[in-house]
């Protein structure tokens, strides 16, 4: 049966002419719709010119096909992708055709020559497929051809940009296999030889001759069927004959004893073995490549030195088992500071003595001085930083691919100056996004028995999804767009060139922030400003402008990193406000560039926040809800003591310390309210906060979560106390 194409639309790039011209006319031979797209320029790049592509569409419609053309050059790929649903309405294969030469050798080699062929070959190919990704992922189909070279596999002289252009293809080429294959895209890789404008200076007239573009076009086609399962593939082709290119690796040898310094002589005296290729492995993955070297570590320390590399014995170190994994406990963590740490981190986050209202958070005369609420991830990150997921079962990850993907942290009332902290952390779920995995960290922090504060960590783990898990997990906080209207408020703030140098200072010592070059081996010109730095500025952001700088307004706060931020850009953080819900959104003002996404601030609101000043000066808010009871015990005592018959007593605590003892007797006479020490002998005592008393009253904190949490600690006959809901529920409406 042959291959057809019916309804499929296919976009090729470069194809006025040689290849990409062949390509065009086969695929519309064969039933595709066809976005023609040449920049009709010359062979180094000059010039421009819609007849190219125009004589290409004429021939295929001609033939009775269809065809439109597209002139735009490939750094405009978002152009590209909607000439072909403007004109068919989906793009089905992308065939990254386009290029120039402009050979040099290398001292000669210009900075124009090298940015122009990067361009064109490699960035123009990135910029066409990101803007037909998302189209293909939706509709589950996608198939990409990218154009590498001989030249890039081997190296040539005189083309030493050419050559770094095309091998990255490849590599692009590579991962984009690996991250499409769940949703039915394959990207393959061809490095033809044939009679073109670029080879025919370069070839003999005879050669070119006989290297015909015919000769390339049925492996596309074939690479590009939905029949075809080929994805990750390089092949070599031309005159009618195809090769299919691999990797292959010696086995090598270690040379390295335990307890001995690693030398260049130990090095040359194993040169031979090291470049052995008997009997060679083929490695086919980061993780296949990686084994080979973490699984000659336990040979090294228990028996010293290692002769050949065991690659093929070797089993897959890497991996991820949700079943062993979640519900897994890290080792507790403890942090102790003093008001030192908390101005330290308000310096970090961009507080100012230039700013009066910013003393209560620097100065610790300061007649309010508080802790910024934002403070509640430090205690809690060091259970993260300090190596606790790698003791956890289950989960064996390249620690180099960790990306902090969000963060939500609530505060379950105002933070100390100082003390000592305990963070307990747990694995809550694990999912797998196709390119990665998320595991959702939850992380408690308590002083003494109180719990101050819960964070929810979500780590990506870049390259180790793929394992058949969930894609969502109801335990996650999820992150909400902001309202489809212009923001209530905008405040943009500087960071400093040093904003990230002192920022690590709060206990983030990732050299990421510091470090020219380790900043660039992860892809950055310059050090990055940490992203829980402008998580920072942005909570100070709404609690200044929706807040007055109250910190015991602060309830919680979610947001999604998105991009980086360098030091010294400013911050622009837009807040819109929906109820006690401040919806933010946090951009660099130079670039335009989102960097917190799906963010919000939650806020306790003013007459909450006033209540509490009340708490502070001496009053508990709680009594007014035990006179309450008190008075509709006189009234309906008896009714209440046939429903509950029991003895409830309740010492309040406020401050760490015992406030107040109610008992409300429900079980003799006609019912009781007492203040103070009782006499009689209680059926359940509760022992809980002012603060959390009211929390639960006002149905904001379910019973059972307070209890399991530490905050609501219950002595006696534990049963009785769902008879509370009556009493609180039923006849404590102030």
């Amino acid at each position: 049966m042959s291959l057809s194409f019916d309804g499929r639309v296919v976009l090729v790039t470069g194809a006025g002419g040689g290849l990409g011209r062949e390509y065009a006319l086969a695929f519309a031979a064969r039933g595709a719709s066809v976005v023609v797209n040449d920049l009709g320029t010359d062979t180094k790049g000059g010039g421009k010119s819609s007849a190219a592509a125009d004589k290409v569409v004429e021939e295929i419609r001609a033939k009775g096909g269809k065809a439109v053309a597209n002139y735009d050059s490939v750094e405009d790929g978002e152009k590209l992708i909607q000439s072909a649903l403007d004109a068919f309405g989906r793009i089905d294969v992308v065939v990254n055709n386009a290029g120039i030469l402009r050979d040099r050798s290398f001292p000669r080699t210009s900075d124009l020559d090298w940015d122009l062929i990067q361009r064109v070959h490699l960035r123009g190919s990135f910029l066409v497929t990101r803007a037909a990704w998302n189209h293909m992922k939706n509709q589950k189909f996608g198939r990409i051809i990218m154009t590498a070279s001989a030249a890039g596999i081997y190296g040539n002289f005189g083309q030493a940009n050419y050559s770094a252009a095309k091998l990255g293809m490849l590599g692009l080429s590579n991962t984009l296999a690996i991250e499409g294959r769940k949703y039915n895209i394959h990207c393959n890789t061809i490095a033809p030889i044939a009679g073109s404008r670029l080879t025919e200076n370069i070839m003999t007239p005879d050669l070119v001759a006989s290297l015909k573009p015919e000769h390339v076009a049925p492996l596309v086609l074939w690479l590009c069927h939905e029949q075809c399962q080929e994805s990750g593939g390089l092949f070599e082709l031309g005159a009618g004959w195809i090769g299919k290119l691999r990797w292959e690796r010696s086995q090598g040898c270690t040379v390295r004893q335990k307890n001995q310094p690693m030398t260049p002589e130990a090095v040359r005296d194993q040169w031979d073995k090291i470049c052995d290729f008997t009997d060679a492995t083929k490695p086919t993955s980061v993780q296949e490549s990686l084994q080979s070297i973490v699984s000659v570590l336990p040979q090294v320390e228990s028996e010293g030195e290692v002769g050949a590399n065991p690659t093929a014995a070797a089993a897959s170190t890497l991996g991820i088992n949700p079943a062993e994994a979640v519900g897994r406990k890290l080792p507790p963590s403890t942090f102790n500071f003093s008001h030192t740490q908390c101005i330290l981190y308000a310096l970090g986050v961009g507080m100012s003595t230039k700013d009066p209202d910013h003393l209560r958070f620097l100065y610790e005369g300061h007649e309010h001085f508080s802790c910024l609420p934002t403070f509640g991830v430090i205690p809690s990150q060091a259970a993260m930083m300090d190596g606790g997921l790698s003791s956890i079962p289950g989960l064996n990850i390249d620690f180099t691919q960790v990306l902090h993907g969000e963060q939500f942290l609530e505060l379950y009332k105002p933070l100390p100056t100082s003390g000592t902290l305990i963070s307990e952390a747990k694995i809550a779920d694990i999912l797998d996004k196709g390119s990665g995995a998320v595991i959702l960290l939850d992380v408690n922090t308590y002083s003494g028995d109180e719990l101050i504060c819960y964070n929810q960590f979500s780590v990506f783990v870049v390259g180790a999804g793929g394992f058949g898990g969930k894609r969502t997990s109801e335990k996650a906080k999820a992150a909400l767009p902001p309202p489809k209207r212009a923001p209530d408020a905008v405040v943009i703030d500087s960071t400093t060139r040093d904003q990230a140098a002192l920022y690590r200072l709060s206990g983030d010592w990732n050299p990421l922030h510091i470090d020219p070059s380790f900043a660039a081996m992860g892809g950055f010109q310059a050090p990055i400003l940490h992203g829980l730095c402008s998580f920072g500025f942005a909570a100070r952001h709404v609690l200044k402008q929706f807040a007055d700088n109250d910190p015991s307004r602060f309830k919680a706060i979610k947001v999604r990193f998105a991009k980086p931020v360098m030091p010294g850009q400013s911050l622009q953080t837009e807040m819109w406000k929906e109820g006690n819900r401040i919806h933010i959104q946090c951009k660099v003002k130079e670039t335009d560039a989102i960097v917190l996404a799906g963010a919000y601030v939650d806020l306790h609101g003013a007459s909450e926040a006033s209540s509490e000043n009340l708490t502070q000066g001496g009053d508990l808010r709680s009594d007014l809800v035990f006179a309450e009871i008190g008075r509709r015990i006189k009234d309906v005592g008896s009714e209440l003591v046939k429903k509950v018959n029991a003895v409830f007593s309740w010492e309040i605590v406020n401050d760490g310390k015992s406030a107040a003892q109610w008992t409300i007797d429900l079980k003799n006479g006609s019912g009781s309210l007492h203040k103070g020490p009782y006499s009689g002998k209680a059926d359940v005592t509760f022992t809980v906060s002012d603060k959390d008393f009211m929390e639960v009253v006002q149905g904001k904190l379910n019973p059972q979560k307070a209890f399991f949490s530490g905050l609501l600690k219950v002595k006696g006959n534990i049963m009785l106390s769902q008879k509370l809901e009556v009493i609180l529920k039923d006849y404590a409406k102030l």
